[in-house]
Protein backbone atom coordinates (compact mmCIF):
# COMPACT_ATOMS: atom_id res chain seq x y z
CA UNK A 1 0.00 0.00 0.00
CA UNK A 2 1.33 3.40 -0.93
CA UNK A 3 1.19 6.00 1.69
CA UNK A 4 1.25 9.59 0.42
CA UNK A 5 1.06 13.16 2.50
CA UNK A 6 -0.73 16.10 0.28
CA UNK A 7 -2.11 19.34 1.27
CA UNK A 8 -4.93 19.00 -0.89
CA UNK A 9 -7.23 15.89 -1.73
CA UNK A 10 -9.82 16.55 -4.18
CA UNK A 11 -12.47 13.88 -4.81
CA UNK A 12 -13.86 13.87 -8.21
CA UNK A 13 -12.36 15.43 -11.90
CA UNK A 14 -15.72 16.46 -12.71
CA UNK A 15 -16.73 20.23 -13.67
CA UNK A 16 -16.36 21.15 -9.66
CA UNK A 17 -12.87 19.07 -9.64
CA UNK A 18 -11.38 20.67 -11.97
CA UNK A 19 -12.28 24.18 -11.04
CA UNK A 20 -11.09 23.27 -7.55
CA UNK A 21 -7.71 22.02 -8.78
CA UNK A 22 -6.86 24.83 -10.62
CA UNK A 23 -7.93 27.08 -8.13
CA UNK A 24 -6.47 25.07 -4.89
CA UNK A 25 -2.86 25.04 -7.18
CA UNK A 26 -2.50 28.75 -6.97
CA UNK A 27 -1.70 28.14 -3.51
CA UNK A 28 0.14 24.37 -3.39
CA UNK A 29 1.75 22.05 -5.89
CA UNK A 30 1.08 19.12 -3.07
CA UNK A 31 -2.03 18.24 -4.11
CA UNK A 32 -3.64 14.73 -5.62
CA UNK A 33 -7.28 14.91 -7.94
CA UNK A 34 -9.07 10.99 -7.25
CA UNK A 35 -11.63 10.29 -10.14
CA UNK A 36 -13.38 6.22 -9.85
CA UNK A 37 -14.72 6.54 -13.35
CA UNK A 38 -14.17 7.75 -16.62
CA UNK A 39 -12.75 11.10 -17.21
CA UNK A 40 -15.57 13.65 -18.77
CA UNK A 41 -17.54 15.84 -16.83
CA UNK A 42 -21.59 14.58 -16.45
CA UNK A 43 -22.22 18.03 -18.16
CA UNK A 44 -20.07 16.90 -21.71
CA UNK A 45 -20.77 12.94 -21.54
CA UNK A 46 -24.45 13.02 -20.34
CA UNK A 47 -25.86 16.15 -19.31
CA UNK A 48 -25.71 19.98 -20.96
CA UNK A 49 -24.28 18.83 -24.67
CA UNK A 50 -25.71 15.67 -25.92
CA UNK A 51 -29.14 16.92 -24.77
CA UNK A 52 -28.62 20.26 -26.30
CA UNK A 53 -27.54 17.80 -29.80
CA UNK A 54 -30.78 16.08 -29.08
CA UNK A 55 -32.85 19.26 -28.97
CA UNK A 56 -31.31 20.83 -31.89
CA UNK A 57 -32.33 17.46 -33.96
CA UNK A 58 -35.55 17.97 -32.58
CA UNK A 59 -35.81 21.49 -33.77
CA UNK A 60 -35.15 21.09 -37.10
CA UNK A 61 -37.34 18.01 -37.52
CA UNK A 62 -40.43 20.32 -35.73
CA UNK A 63 -39.54 23.47 -38.15
CA UNK A 64 -39.38 21.69 -41.00
CA UNK A 65 -43.01 20.25 -40.12
CA UNK A 66 -43.83 23.58 -39.81
CA UNK A 67 -42.33 25.79 -42.95
CA UNK A 68 -45.59 25.85 -44.52
CA UNK A 69 -47.61 28.54 -42.12
CA UNK A 70 -44.07 30.40 -43.81
CA UNK A 71 -45.41 29.58 -47.40
CA UNK A 72 -42.56 27.10 -47.91
CA UNK A 73 -43.51 23.45 -48.88
CA UNK A 74 -42.00 20.11 -48.67
CA UNK A 75 -42.51 17.76 -50.85
CA UNK A 76 -43.01 14.52 -49.72
CA UNK A 77 -43.05 12.71 -45.73
CA UNK A 78 -40.26 14.31 -43.75
CA UNK A 79 -38.42 11.10 -42.32
CA UNK A 80 -36.52 11.18 -39.25
CA UNK A 81 -33.78 8.34 -39.31
CA UNK A 82 -33.17 7.58 -35.30
CA UNK A 83 -29.95 6.01 -36.73
CA UNK A 84 -28.38 9.16 -37.95
CA UNK A 85 -29.55 11.16 -35.48
CA UNK A 86 -27.95 9.34 -32.71
CA UNK A 87 -24.65 8.99 -34.32
CA UNK A 88 -24.64 12.60 -34.39
CA UNK A 89 -25.59 12.69 -30.89
CA UNK A 90 -22.96 10.55 -29.98
CA UNK A 91 -20.23 11.65 -32.28
CA UNK A 92 -20.47 15.24 -30.88
CA UNK A 93 -20.84 14.13 -27.65
CA UNK A 94 -17.51 12.12 -27.65
CA UNK A 95 -15.27 15.30 -28.96
CA UNK A 96 -16.81 17.34 -26.11
CA UNK A 97 -15.96 14.40 -23.40
CA UNK A 98 -12.48 14.29 -25.68
CA UNK A 99 -11.58 18.01 -25.19
CA UNK A 100 -12.80 17.72 -21.28
CA UNK A 101 -10.35 14.48 -21.09
CA UNK A 102 -7.51 15.92 -23.52
CA UNK A 103 -7.68 18.88 -20.41
CA UNK A 104 -7.28 16.43 -17.37
CA UNK A 105 -4.44 14.45 -19.08
CA UNK A 106 -2.53 17.39 -18.70
CA UNK A 107 -2.52 17.61 -15.26
CA UNK A 108 0.90 16.18 -14.10
CA UNK A 109 0.31 12.57 -13.57
CA UNK A 110 1.84 12.06 -9.51
CA UNK A 111 -1.37 14.38 -9.35
CA UNK A 112 -3.57 12.10 -10.51
CA UNK A 113 -4.99 9.09 -9.09
CA UNK A 114 -7.53 6.12 -10.69
CA UNK A 115 -9.73 4.34 -7.92
CA UNK A 116 -12.48 4.94 -5.74
CA UNK A 117 -11.60 7.46 -2.42
CA UNK A 118 -13.50 6.52 0.96
CA UNK A 119 -12.37 8.25 4.37
CA UNK A 120 -10.78 6.21 6.36
CA UNK A 121 -10.58 9.11 8.49
CA UNK A 122 -11.05 13.26 9.61
CA UNK A 123 -7.81 13.48 6.96
CA UNK A 124 -7.22 10.16 5.46
CA UNK A 125 -8.68 8.28 2.62
CA UNK A 126 -8.03 5.34 1.16
CA UNK A 127 -8.24 5.17 -2.69
CA UNK A 128 -9.35 1.17 -3.57
CA UNK A 129 -6.69 -1.06 -2.11
CA UNK A 130 -3.82 0.64 -3.18
CA UNK A 131 -3.06 4.05 -1.96
CA UNK A 132 -3.86 5.92 1.39
CA UNK A 133 -3.74 9.58 0.91
CA UNK A 134 -3.21 12.01 4.62
CA UNK A 135 -4.11 15.47 3.72
CA UNK A 136 -3.98 18.72 5.32
CA UNK A 137 -7.34 19.77 3.80
CA UNK A 138 -10.27 17.55 1.32
CA UNK A 139 -12.24 19.00 -1.16
CA UNK A 140 -15.39 16.40 -1.82
CA UNK A 141 -16.04 17.08 -5.42
CA UNK A 142 -18.24 13.64 -6.54
CA UNK A 143 -21.35 15.19 -8.51
CA UNK A 144 -24.57 13.07 -8.71
CA UNK A 145 -25.86 10.00 -10.73
CA UNK A 146 -29.31 9.53 -12.14
CA UNK A 147 -32.23 8.21 -9.08
CA UNK A 148 -34.61 5.04 -9.92
CA UNK A 149 -37.02 5.18 -7.35
CA UNK A 150 -37.90 1.46 -6.34
CA UNK A 151 -41.92 1.55 -7.78
CA UNK A 152 -40.19 1.81 -11.77
CA UNK A 153 -37.90 -0.91 -10.86
CA UNK A 154 -40.50 -3.53 -12.09
CA UNK A 155 -39.63 -2.09 -15.38
CA UNK A 156 -36.17 -4.48 -15.65
CA UNK A 157 -33.81 -3.84 -18.37
CA UNK A 158 -36.20 -1.75 -19.65
CA UNK A 159 -35.96 0.77 -16.98
CA UNK A 160 -33.18 3.29 -18.36
CA UNK A 161 -31.87 6.99 -17.15
CA UNK A 162 -30.57 10.12 -18.94
CA UNK A 163 -27.28 8.70 -18.36
CA UNK A 164 -28.72 6.01 -20.53
CA UNK A 165 -30.02 7.42 -23.34
CA UNK A 166 -27.05 9.25 -24.80
CA UNK A 167 -25.60 5.71 -25.89
CA UNK A 168 -28.79 4.75 -27.98
CA UNK A 169 -27.94 3.56 -31.13
CA UNK A 170 -31.33 4.28 -32.56
CA UNK A 171 -34.55 5.75 -31.42
CA UNK A 172 -37.64 3.89 -29.75
CA UNK A 173 -40.81 3.90 -30.62
CA UNK A 174 -42.06 4.97 -27.53
CA UNK A 175 -41.35 6.45 -24.00
CA UNK A 176 -43.03 6.22 -20.40
CA UNK A 177 -41.39 9.45 -18.81
CA UNK A 178 -41.86 9.43 -15.05
CA UNK A 179 -40.09 12.98 -13.87
CA UNK A 180 -40.90 16.30 -15.64
CA UNK A 181 -38.29 18.26 -14.13
CA UNK A 182 -35.49 20.16 -16.18
CA UNK A 183 -33.90 17.13 -17.75
CA UNK A 184 -37.24 15.20 -18.04
CA UNK A 185 -39.08 18.30 -19.78
CA UNK A 186 -36.05 18.81 -22.37
CA UNK A 187 -35.43 15.08 -23.65
CA UNK A 188 -39.14 14.32 -23.99
CA UNK A 189 -40.28 17.12 -25.78
CA UNK A 190 -37.03 16.77 -27.96
CA UNK A 191 -37.83 12.77 -28.28
CA UNK A 192 -41.58 13.39 -29.08
CA UNK A 193 -40.46 16.05 -31.70
CA UNK A 194 -38.67 13.16 -32.93
CA UNK A 195 -41.44 11.00 -33.65
CA UNK A 196 -41.00 9.00 -30.31
CA UNK A 197 -44.53 8.52 -28.43
CA UNK A 198 -44.08 10.05 -25.41
CA UNK A 199 -46.09 10.10 -22.38
CA UNK A 200 -44.63 12.32 -19.61
CA UNK A 201 -45.50 11.04 -15.34
CA UNK A 202 -45.13 13.30 -12.39
CA UNK A 203 -45.89 13.11 -8.84
CA UNK A 204 -46.25 16.26 -6.78
CA UNK A 205 -47.83 18.71 -9.92
CA UNK A 206 -44.65 20.32 -10.76
CA UNK A 207 -43.13 21.06 -13.89
CA UNK A 208 -39.35 21.71 -14.43
CA UNK A 209 -38.65 24.92 -12.00
CA UNK A 210 -41.61 26.75 -12.53
CA UNK A 211 -43.54 27.64 -9.00
CA UNK A 212 -45.30 30.57 -10.15
CA UNK A 213 -48.70 29.20 -10.44
CA UNK A 214 -50.03 31.10 -13.29
CA UNK A 215 -46.56 30.24 -15.80
CA UNK A 216 -47.15 26.59 -14.30
CA UNK A 217 -50.65 26.66 -15.57
CA UNK A 218 -49.55 28.00 -18.94
CA UNK A 219 -46.69 25.82 -19.42
CA UNK A 220 -49.11 22.88 -18.33
CA UNK A 221 -51.77 23.42 -21.30
CA UNK A 222 -49.01 24.09 -23.92
CA UNK A 223 -47.12 21.17 -23.70
CA UNK A 224 -49.70 18.82 -23.91
CA UNK A 225 -50.84 20.36 -27.24
CA UNK A 226 -47.37 18.34 -28.41
CA UNK A 227 -47.36 15.19 -25.75
CA UNK A 228 -49.38 13.73 -22.99
CA UNK A 229 -48.22 15.52 -19.74
CA UNK A 230 -49.69 14.63 -16.12
CA UNK A 231 -47.62 16.59 -13.07
CA UNK A 232 -49.79 14.71 -10.69
CA UNK A 233 -50.39 11.43 -12.47
CA UNK A 234 -52.31 9.00 -10.65
CA UNK A 235 -49.69 5.46 -11.91
CA UNK A 236 -51.62 2.28 -10.76
CA UNK A 237 -49.20 -0.39 -11.66
CA UNK A 238 -45.62 -0.55 -13.26
CA UNK A 239 -44.43 -3.91 -14.74
CA UNK A 240 -42.69 -6.12 -17.63
CA UNK A 241 -44.80 -7.67 -19.84
CA UNK A 242 -43.25 -9.45 -23.23
CA UNK A 243 -40.33 -7.59 -22.99
CA UNK A 244 -42.46 -4.42 -22.70
CA UNK A 245 -42.95 -1.43 -20.26
CA UNK A 246 -46.57 -1.89 -19.18
CA UNK A 247 -48.09 1.22 -17.50
CA UNK A 248 -51.21 1.19 -15.89
CA UNK A 249 -52.98 4.98 -14.83
CA UNK A 250 -56.00 6.83 -14.14
CA UNK A 251 -56.45 8.95 -17.22
CA UNK A 252 -56.19 12.55 -16.55
CA UNK A 253 -59.30 14.37 -15.21
CA UNK A 254 -61.19 11.46 -15.53
CA UNK A 255 -61.46 8.19 -12.97
CA UNK A 256 -60.86 5.72 -15.86
CA UNK A 257 -58.04 3.49 -15.65
CA UNK A 258 -55.86 3.43 -19.08
CA UNK A 259 -53.05 0.99 -19.56
CA UNK A 260 -50.49 1.11 -22.03
CA UNK A 261 -47.24 -0.49 -23.51
CA UNK A 262 -43.90 1.41 -24.21
CA UNK A 263 -40.58 0.04 -25.53
CA UNK A 264 -38.95 2.15 -22.40
CA UNK A 265 -39.25 3.60 -18.90
CA UNK A 266 -37.22 6.55 -18.84
CA UNK A 267 -36.55 7.67 -15.01
CA UNK A 268 -35.62 11.47 -14.77
CA UNK A 269 -36.73 11.78 -10.96
CA UNK A 270 -33.76 13.27 -9.97
CA UNK A 271 -29.63 13.20 -9.20
CA UNK A 272 -28.63 12.40 -5.90
CA UNK A 273 -25.47 13.49 -4.80
CA UNK A 274 -22.90 10.87 -4.71
CA UNK A 275 -22.11 11.02 -1.13
CA UNK A 276 -23.37 7.14 0.55
CA UNK A 277 -20.07 5.44 -1.22
CA UNK A 278 -17.69 7.79 0.78
CA UNK A 279 -17.97 6.24 4.46
CA UNK A 280 -18.26 9.57 5.24
CA UNK A 281 -19.06 9.24 8.97
CA UNK A 282 -15.06 8.80 9.49
CA UNK A 283 -14.79 12.10 8.43
CA UNK A 284 -17.28 13.23 11.73
CA UNK A 285 -19.07 16.12 9.97
CA UNK A 286 -22.13 17.29 10.64
CA UNK A 287 -25.01 15.80 7.78
CA UNK A 288 -28.50 17.18 6.76
CA UNK A 289 -30.04 14.93 4.62
CA UNK A 290 -27.51 12.83 3.97
CA UNK A 291 -25.02 15.76 2.61
CA UNK A 292 -22.52 17.85 4.72
CA UNK A 293 -23.79 20.68 6.24
CA UNK A 294 -21.71 24.14 4.94
CA UNK A 295 -21.53 27.34 4.56
CA UNK A 296 -22.28 28.04 0.94
CA UNK A 297 -20.06 31.24 0.85
CA UNK A 298 -16.98 29.65 1.57
CA UNK A 299 -17.85 25.82 0.72
CA UNK A 300 -15.98 24.71 3.76
CA UNK A 301 -18.16 22.13 6.18
CA UNK A 302 -18.68 21.76 9.32
CA UNK A 303 -17.62 19.10 12.44
CA UNK A 304 -20.52 17.36 14.27
CA UNK A 305 -19.52 19.65 17.22
CA UNK A 306 -20.08 23.18 14.87
CA UNK A 307 -16.24 23.81 14.83
CA UNK A 308 -15.60 24.73 10.97
CA UNK A 309 -13.91 21.23 9.45
CA UNK A 310 -10.60 21.40 6.76
CA UNK A 311 -13.11 19.66 4.31
CA UNK A 312 -14.79 20.96 1.12
CA UNK A 313 -17.59 20.51 -0.89
CA UNK A 314 -18.69 22.13 -4.34
CA UNK A 315 -21.14 21.23 -7.57
CA UNK A 316 -23.81 18.49 -7.51
CA UNK A 317 -22.27 16.55 -4.19
CA UNK A 318 -23.25 19.66 -2.17
CA UNK A 319 -27.21 19.08 -3.47
CA UNK A 320 -27.66 22.47 -3.90
CA UNK A 321 -28.12 23.78 -7.64
CA UNK A 322 -27.07 20.75 -10.06
CA UNK A 323 -25.89 23.63 -12.99
CA UNK A 324 -22.69 23.88 -14.65
CA UNK A 325 -21.32 27.36 -14.11
CA UNK A 326 -22.35 26.62 -10.45
CA UNK A 327 -20.51 23.41 -10.03
CA UNK A 328 -17.14 25.72 -11.47
CA UNK A 329 -18.02 28.50 -9.21
CA UNK A 330 -18.48 26.03 -6.01
CA UNK A 331 -15.24 24.06 -7.09
CA UNK A 332 -13.08 27.29 -7.45
CA UNK A 333 -14.17 28.71 -3.49
CA UNK A 334 -14.14 25.25 -2.68
CA UNK A 335 -10.52 24.70 -4.02
CA UNK A 336 -9.30 28.63 -3.22
CA UNK A 337 -10.31 28.05 0.73
CA UNK A 338 -8.29 24.53 0.62
CA UNK A 339 -5.29 25.94 -0.85
CA UNK A 340 -5.20 28.86 1.51
CA UNK A 341 -6.65 27.25 4.81
CA UNK A 342 -6.88 28.29 7.32
CA UNK A 343 -7.13 31.73 5.52
CA UNK A 344 -10.73 31.15 4.60
CA UNK A 345 -12.40 34.08 2.42
CA UNK A 346 -16.06 34.29 1.47
CA UNK A 347 -16.76 34.86 -1.66
CA UNK A 348 -19.37 36.41 -3.83
CA UNK A 349 -21.96 34.42 -5.02
CA UNK A 350 -23.85 35.24 -8.43
CA UNK A 351 -27.58 35.78 -8.83
CA UNK A 352 -30.13 32.47 -9.45
CA UNK A 353 -29.88 32.16 -13.40
CA UNK A 354 -31.51 28.82 -14.52
CA UNK A 355 -32.77 27.92 -18.41
CA UNK A 356 -34.69 25.07 -19.76
CA UNK A 357 -34.31 24.46 -23.22
CA UNK A 358 -37.76 23.37 -23.97
CA UNK A 359 -39.30 25.07 -26.53
CA UNK A 360 -40.74 27.51 -25.48
CA UNK A 361 -37.84 27.98 -22.98
CA UNK A 362 -38.56 28.10 -18.98
CA UNK A 363 -36.31 30.68 -17.00
CA UNK A 364 -35.91 31.81 -13.30
CA UNK A 365 -33.80 34.36 -12.48
CA UNK A 366 -33.52 35.92 -8.92
CA UNK A 367 -35.53 34.96 -6.33
CA UNK A 368 -38.31 32.49 -7.67
CA UNK A 369 -42.41 33.12 -7.19
CA UNK A 370 -42.13 31.12 -3.94
CA UNK A 371 -39.19 32.13 -3.02
CA UNK A 372 -40.75 35.73 -3.03
CA UNK A 373 -43.65 34.99 -1.56
CA UNK A 374 -42.58 33.05 1.71
CA UNK A 375 -39.87 36.01 2.13
CA UNK A 376 -41.52 39.44 0.85
CA UNK A 377 -45.17 38.35 1.26
CA UNK A 378 -47.00 41.68 1.90
CA UNK A 379 -44.24 43.90 0.53
CA UNK A 380 -43.93 42.60 -3.36
CA UNK A 381 -45.71 43.22 -6.67
CA UNK A 382 -45.86 41.49 -9.69
CA UNK A 383 -45.90 42.29 -12.96
CA UNK A 384 -46.76 40.31 -16.33
CA UNK A 385 -46.66 40.21 -20.20
CA UNK A 386 -48.02 37.33 -22.72
CA UNK A 387 -45.97 36.35 -25.54
CA UNK A 388 -49.17 35.87 -27.83
CA UNK A 389 -49.24 38.78 -29.40
CA UNK A 390 -45.93 39.92 -28.85
CA UNK A 391 -44.63 41.07 -32.51
CA UNK A 392 -41.32 39.83 -32.78
CA UNK A 393 -42.67 36.06 -31.27
CA UNK A 394 -46.05 36.14 -34.10
CA UNK A 395 -43.24 36.90 -36.57
CA UNK A 396 -41.60 33.84 -35.47
CA UNK A 397 -44.85 32.22 -35.25
CA UNK A 398 -43.26 31.42 -31.48
CA UNK A 399 -45.59 33.24 -30.01
CA UNK A 400 -46.40 31.40 -26.55
CA UNK A 401 -45.92 31.72 -23.46
CA UNK A 402 -46.04 33.77 -20.04
CA UNK A 403 -43.69 36.02 -18.36
CA UNK A 404 -44.04 37.32 -14.35
CA UNK A 405 -41.40 39.25 -12.25
CA UNK A 406 -41.69 40.29 -9.20
CA UNK A 407 -40.39 43.48 -7.39
CA UNK A 408 -39.97 44.87 -4.10
CA UNK A 409 -42.97 47.27 -2.61
CA UNK A 410 -41.06 51.18 -1.54
CA UNK A 411 -37.34 50.09 -2.52
CA UNK A 412 -38.62 48.99 -6.00
CA UNK A 413 -35.96 46.55 -6.46
CA UNK A 414 -36.36 44.12 -8.81
CA UNK A 415 -36.75 40.81 -7.09
CA UNK A 416 -36.57 37.87 -9.66
CA UNK A 417 -39.02 36.69 -12.78
CA UNK A 418 -40.43 33.17 -14.10
CA UNK A 419 -40.82 33.01 -17.88
CA UNK A 420 -41.74 30.55 -20.79
CA UNK A 421 -41.65 31.84 -23.74
CA UNK A 422 -39.40 32.00 -26.69
CA UNK A 423 -35.68 32.07 -26.87
CA UNK A 424 -35.89 33.09 -22.93
CA UNK A 425 -32.68 32.34 -22.53
CA UNK A 426 -30.93 35.60 -23.78
CA UNK A 427 -33.56 37.77 -21.33
CA UNK A 428 -32.99 35.68 -18.29
CA UNK A 429 -29.19 36.55 -18.72
CA UNK A 430 -30.13 40.57 -19.19
CA UNK A 431 -32.44 39.85 -16.12
CA UNK A 432 -29.69 37.86 -13.86
CA UNK A 433 -27.42 40.83 -14.40
CA UNK A 434 -29.94 43.43 -13.58
CA UNK A 435 -30.94 41.39 -10.54
CA UNK A 436 -27.02 40.88 -9.22
CA UNK A 437 -26.65 44.27 -10.02
CA UNK A 438 -29.43 45.27 -7.55
CA UNK A 439 -31.28 47.72 -10.38
CA UNK A 440 -34.79 49.18 -9.56
CA UNK A 441 -37.54 48.64 -12.07
CA UNK A 442 -37.42 52.21 -12.94
CA UNK A 443 -33.51 51.49 -13.70
CA UNK A 444 -33.98 48.72 -15.16
CA UNK A 445 -36.60 50.91 -17.58
CA UNK A 446 -34.11 53.29 -18.53
CA UNK A 447 -32.40 50.75 -20.39
CA UNK A 448 -33.14 50.62 -24.72
CA UNK A 449 -35.09 48.04 -26.07
CA UNK A 450 -34.79 47.91 -29.78
CA UNK A 451 -37.51 47.30 -31.97
CA UNK A 452 -38.80 44.54 -33.19
CA UNK A 453 -36.81 42.10 -30.35
CA UNK A 454 -38.20 39.70 -27.89
CA UNK A 455 -36.75 42.18 -25.33
CA UNK A 456 -39.99 44.18 -26.06
CA UNK A 457 -41.98 41.85 -24.24
CA UNK A 458 -39.75 42.16 -21.32
CA UNK A 459 -40.48 46.08 -21.51
CA UNK A 460 -44.65 45.17 -21.21
CA UNK A 461 -43.78 43.10 -18.06
CA UNK A 462 -42.07 45.77 -16.39
CA UNK A 463 -43.74 48.33 -17.46
CA UNK A 464 -46.66 46.57 -15.77
CA UNK A 465 -44.62 45.94 -13.09
CA UNK A 466 -43.81 49.64 -12.32
CA UNK A 467 -47.56 50.58 -11.93
CA UNK A 468 -47.67 47.78 -9.55
CA UNK A 469 -45.33 48.95 -7.73
CA UNK A 470 -46.18 52.97 -8.30
CA UNK A 471 -42.59 53.52 -8.52
CA UNK A 472 -41.56 56.52 -10.98
CA UNK A 473 -43.33 57.86 -13.41
CA UNK A 474 -46.65 56.91 -14.85
CA UNK A 475 -46.62 54.70 -18.40
CA UNK A 476 -50.08 55.40 -20.87
CA UNK A 477 -51.12 52.38 -21.93
CA UNK A 478 -49.70 53.29 -25.03
CA UNK A 479 -46.29 53.42 -23.72
CA UNK A 480 -45.47 56.90 -23.17
CA UNK A 481 -43.98 58.65 -20.13
CA UNK A 482 -46.38 61.11 -18.40
CA UNK A 483 -45.66 63.29 -15.76
CA UNK A 484 -46.19 66.77 -13.77
CA UNK A 485 -45.98 69.56 -17.25
CA UNK A 486 -45.97 66.87 -19.84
Amino acid sequence: MQERRVDVAIIGAGSAGLSAYSAARAHTDSIVMIEGGPYGTTCARVGCMPGKLLIAAAETAHSVRDASAFGIHVDGRIEINGRDVMARVRQERDRFVDNVIESVEDIDAEQRIRGHAIFEGPNTLLVDDHTRIHAERIVIATGSSPDQPDFLKAAGHRLVTSDDIFYWEDLPESVALFGPGVVGLEVGQALSRLGVRVRMFGVDGAIGPITDPSVLEYADQHFNTEFHLDPEADTRNVALVNDRVEVTFVERGSEHEVTEQFDYLLATTGRPPNIEGLEIDQAHLAMNEGVPVFDRYTMQCQHQDGTPAPVFIAGDASAELPLLHEASDEGRIAGDNAGRYPDIRASHRRSMLLVVFTEPQIATVGKTWSEVEKHHHDSYATGEASFEDQGRARVMRQNHGLMRVYGEQGSGLFLGAEIFGPRVEHLAHLLAWCHQQRMTVTQMLDMPFYHPCIEEGLRSALRDLNTALKQGPMISRHGMESGPGS
